[in-house]
C-alpha cells in the first residue's frame, strides 16, 4: 500500500464547470433481451478509423449515467480513452415497462457490465485487446466481478470502492438484527402485489435509503434532471448478502483501488487489496471525501490520474 501525498486544498470547483470537451455518441445494446442505452465518450480530436483503449465506466447505487460516471468518462476521453456510460437494466433511460425498476441487484448489474463489455470490444473505435473496466463506489464490486467472468475485460480501476462483506454488513446497517429487519423488508417487497418504491435520499424524509448527504441533493452536483430519486426496496436482500470482496482471492487481472481514510468503509477496499496480494495496487488520497470523489475537481483528477497510469502499464 502506498500513501499519496496530501492533497493540499480541495477546491468546491465540479467537474460540471470546468468539462473538458468530448465527442459523445448515443448507443443501445442488448442485455438479458433487454435494450440498454448508453453514451460513447471519445477524444474531441478523434478521427473516424482510429482504435482506441476502451473503458467502461459505471457508477454509485442508485444512480444514472449522467451522474458521476459520465464525469470521469469525460476525463478519461480527454486523456485518449474511448469511455463508455450507460444505464443498469431498470434505470435511467433502461427502463421497460412491466420490468422490475430501481432494483439494486448485484447479479444483474454485474450481467449488464459483462454485456457492455461483450459490445465494446466490437465496436469500430475500440482497440479490442485494450479494454478495461472502472467502477466507482458501489458499481466496484459488481465491475470486479464482471471482470473476473469476462475475458474482454483486461485490467480494473476501483474509485471510491464500497466493498462490504457479511462483517462490514452488519456494522453498518445495525448488526444482525438490523440486516435481518431489511431483509425482511425485502422479502416483502419481492412478494408484494405493487413495487415497494422508496425515496433514496432526502433532507428531510427520515425514512429515504440516504438522509442528509451531499451530492445527490444539490442541483449543481449529482441532481440532475434525469436522476429519479428512486430505489426498490426489494432491493435490500440481494445488497446485504453480497460479498464484494470475495472476487479479490482469485481475480487473475491487474487492479488498482483509489479510495481514502476519509471516504466510506475503508476497511473494504483494505480487505480487498490484503486478499488481492500483489495483483492489487491499492491507493489512499489524503482527506477525500465519498462525495468529493464523484465531482471534486482536484479529487477526480487525482483519481484520473492514477486509473490512466494503471492502465497504461496494464492495457
Amino acid at each position: 500500500m502506498r500513501l499519496l501525498p496530501a492533497i493540499a486544498k480541495i477546491f468546491t470547483t465540479f467537474i460540471a464547470t470546468n468539462a473538458k470537451a468530448a465527442m459523445q455518441k448515443p448507443v443501445t445494446f442488448e442485455s438479458q433481451g433487454e435494450t440498454l442505452v448508453g453514451t460513447l465518450f471519445l477524444p474531441d480530436n478523434y478521427q473516424e478509423g482510429q482504435k482506441l483503449p476502451g473503458v467502461i465506466v459505471t457508477g454509485a447505487w442508485t444512480t444514472v449515467k449522467e451522474q458521476m460516471s459520465s464525469t470521469y468518462a469525460v476525463e478519461l476521453a480527454d486523456r485518449g480513452y474511448a469511455a463508455l456510460v450507460f444505464d443498469f437494466r431498470g434505470w435511467g433511460e433502461s427502463q421497460v415497462e412491466g420490468r422490475p425498476q430501481y432494483l439494486e441487484s448485484p447479479r444483474r448489474k454485474t450481467e449488464d457490465i459483462n454485456a457492455a463489455a461483450n459490445y465494446l470490444v466490437d465496436r469500430a473505435e475500440i482497440d479490442s485487446t485494450r479494454v478495461a473496466g472502472l467502477g466507482i463506489c458501489a458499481s466496484a464490486g459488481y465491475m470486479s466481478d464482471a471482470a473476473a467472468q469476462n475475458q474482454n475485460i483486461q485490467s480494473l480501476a476501483l474509485v471510491a470502492p464500497w466493498l462490504h462483506d457479511a462483517k462490514i454488513v452488519k456494522a453498518i446497517y445495525g448488526g444482525e438484527e438490523g440486516v435481518n429487519n431489511l431483509i425482511e423488508i425485502s422479502r416483502q417487497a419481492e412478494n408484494a402485489a405493487e413495487p415497494m418504491i422508496l425515496e433514496a435520499v432526502s433532507t428531510t424524509n427520515k425514512n429515504a435509503v440516504m438522509f442528509r448527504v451531499p451530492y445527490y441533493t444539490e442541483s449543481n452536483r449529482g441532481l440532475v434532471p434525469e436522476y429519479e430519486n428512486k430505489f426498490n426496496a426489494a432491493s435490500w436482500e440481494g445488497w446485504l448478502t453480497y460479498d464484494a470482496i470475495q472476487t479479490a482471492r482469485t481475480l487473475q487481472k491487474p487492479a488498482v483501488l483509489i479510495h481514502s481514510d476519509a471516504a466510506a468503509i475503508p476497511q473494504g477496499a483494505k480487505k480487498y487489496a490484503e486478499e488481492g496480494g500483489e495483483n492489487v495496487e491499492l491507493i489512499l488520497l489524503n482527506g477525500v471525501t465519498q462525495f468529493d470523489f464523484y465531482d471534486n475537481l482536484e479529487a477526480v483528477t487525482a483519481s484520473v490520474d492514477a486509473v490512466v497510469k494503471h492502465f497504461e502499464k496494464t492495457l
